[in-house]
Order: C-alpha cells, then structure tokens, then sequence
C-alpha cells in the first residue's frame, strides 16, 4: 500500500510541517462540508470528495509558483481550495450561484480560476491531459519558464487522450508535470481488472519520459516527489510523471454504492491517513502540541463556516443573463456591418450561427 519513493518521515521543518497538515485539514473539512450540504439537498448534481487524498494535492501545489498552471479533474475541490481558490467561491459555485468562481454555472466537477491559474475542473477522464499539453506548448513556444502540472487518475491511462498527451509531450520536451492520482479503483473498476501492466510509472516511462513512484499518504514524500519533478521541468529537463499511489476514503461518488471493494480494506487504509501520519510525526518531533492542534482545526473550521454563510447568501444569475458567454456579444464597430447589422457571415450582429 505504500509506494517506493523516499518519504523523510519525521525530519520536517516545524513551521512548514504544520502549513502542510493545515492544508490538508482545510481540504478535509470542505470535502466534508459538502457532503453535509448535499445530503440536506443544498448542493446538487454529481459531487466527488477529496477525503483520503488531501496529500497528493498538499505536496504537489507547495512545489509550485504562482506563474505555474494547474488543470485537475471532477475531483477537483481540493486542488482548487489550495491553489488559492477562496473556499466561499468553490461553495457558492456548487449552490449554483453567480459569487461561484464559474458564476454558477460550472459546479462541482467544473471549477475554474484565471486569476490563480487553475484551468480546471474537467468531467471527461482524461479530458485535462491534451488541455496541459497545450499550456505547455505554449509557454514553451512563448518562452516563459512556467510549468503545467496535470491531474488525472489511473483509469485515464487506459484512454488514448493519454497515450497521444505522453507522446506529444515527450516528443516536443515540453514542460509538465504529469500527476496521477492511483486511488486503484476507476469508479468501480480495480486497476488489475483494466490494465495488463499495473506499473502506471512505467507506461510513462516507455515514452522515454522521467517517472517514478511516489506514497501518496505521505505529505513529505509527496512534495519531496513534487518539487525535485518541477524542478528538473522549470530547468528544461523536459517532461516528468509522478504515480501518487493514494486512496479515498469515501465511495467514487455520492450515487456509488461501493460494492466493489470491502470495508476491511477501507480500514486499512484508513489506519494510514495522511492527516493522521503527519499529525504524529509532527507531535514525535515535538513541532505540535495538542493546543496548536487544536487551534489548526478551529482556524480550518471557522474558514468553512464563513464559506457557508457566504455561499448561502449567493444569488441565481438572472434569467436574463441566460445566454451571456453561450453566445457572441459582437456590436458596431467589431465586425459587425453598421448599416445592415449583420456580420461577414450575414447573421445579426451580437448572435451565432444557428442563435434563435
């Protein structure tokens, strides 16, 4: 259950060691939240929790600078809340209202933030692999030292997107790093049931890329992992692939009846939380005392809470905004024939093709 790479056990700065147990903290108690709020009906649609994984997104993103691009999948709260999404705007886009980070109209699976270079939030698996090998072609092209990173899970390799993003991204030595989030289980589909080789590292490998095996339970493994991977990218030594082997606590989904694997198991790997292994390691080196404990929860507590009040006071967009980013906005003086109002294309100005 533990993956090869070398994780440095206690031996963490003391400061910095309890920033990565609050992040993770922050992370478990949204994911947490929304499964209260979507039981009582507040949230809808599809939701997919973090809870188990908090690690790989903790150590992945302290790595990172702010000029670094991020693109994750439906799985993706997490990602984003640590990427400096505020924690209000990732709850009001879930209600569906316009203070959401997507104005509402993305939710769950789709979360999404220029300003902190967060380009998603992506539904189809594998979908967010080509949209990384772009960013990265383009910061190549543009000369900008900036590195993508790339979320995705194990069942994403057995998609042809990932063969083509591995190839290109070798091919054309682009810079990104590539993070997939082996949690074993594609929905409801065991790795050893989809895939010959089990060794996601070394499918990577064999497009000549760097990869290596990381546990990702273990905060200080996986951002040890994460930063020696981003900084042989940023220095152009071309694409690298982590396999964070983790596990989720919680069902794929809130419509998944888990039948697919057994509670033992669950257990198991609950007895290696990432929250709790870095809390003991923490309190062993004498860093965490139970009233700083304490006080990192309340602080992650109070955090949510003003998230909630702040996405339950949200707004639904207005009926009449219903069409605004759907179609073009185009008026005088942008193309658009001042005499007739109509476009090149002969369409009205301000609609598309086909509009109503």
């Amino acid at each position: 259950m533990t993956g090869p790479a070398g994780a440095r056990g206690g031996t963490v700065d003391a400061a910095h060691g309890r920033h990565l147990l609050l992040q993770m903290v922050r992370v478990r108690q949204l994911e947490e939240k929304c499964v209260e709020l979507y039981s009582a009906a507040k949230i809808r649609g599809f939701l997919h929790v973090y809870i188990g994984e908090e690690a790989v997104a903790a150590g992945v993103l302290a790595s990172l600078g702010p000029e670094d691009a991020v693109v994750a999948t439906y799985r993706e709260h997490g990602h984003a809340l640590l990427r400096g999404v505020s924690a209000g705007a990732i709850l009001a886009e879930m209600y569906g209202y316009v203070e959401g980070c997507c104005r509402g109209r993305g939710g769950s699976m789709h979360l999404f933030d220029a300003a902190t270079r967060f380009f998603g939030g992506n539904a189809i698996v594998a979908g967010g692999l080509p949209l990384a090998v772009g960013l990265a072609l383009a910061d190549k092209m543009a000369g900008r030292s900036n590195v993508t990173v790339c979320f995705f899970g194990e069942g994403a390799v057995a998609e042809g997107a990932f063969h083509e993003s591995m190839n290109l991204a070798a091919l054309w030595q682009l810079p990104v790093l590539f993070c997939c989030e082996n949690n074993l289980y594609a929905m409801g589909t065991a790795l050893a049931r989809s895939e010959s080789q089990t060794d996601i590292a070394l499918k990577a490998a064999g497009y000549e890329i760097a990869a290596w095996a990381v546990d990702g339970m273990d905060v200080l493994a996986v951002e040890e992992g994460a930063r020696r991977a981003v900084d042989a990218v940023r220095s152009g030594g071309g694409p690298h692939f982590l396999e964070l082997r983790t596990y989720r606590f919680r069902a794929h989904s809130m419509f998944d009846p888990e039948r697919y694997r057994t509670k033992d198991e669950v257990a198991r790997w609950m007895e290696r939380d990432p929250i709790t292994l870095l809390r003991t390691a923490l309190e062993s080196a004498g860093h965490l005392s139970p009233a700083e404990w304490e006080q990192l929860q309340a602080d992650a507590q109070a955090e949510i809470a003003a998230a909630v009040e702040f996405a339950e006071a949200g707004t639904p967009e207005p009926v009449e905004e219903l069409t605004r980013f759907v179609y073009s906005e185009r008026g005088a003086g942008d193309g658009a024939d001042e005499a007739t109002g109509a476009d090149a294309a002969g369409q009205p100005a301000g609609k598309a093709a086909g509009a109503p």
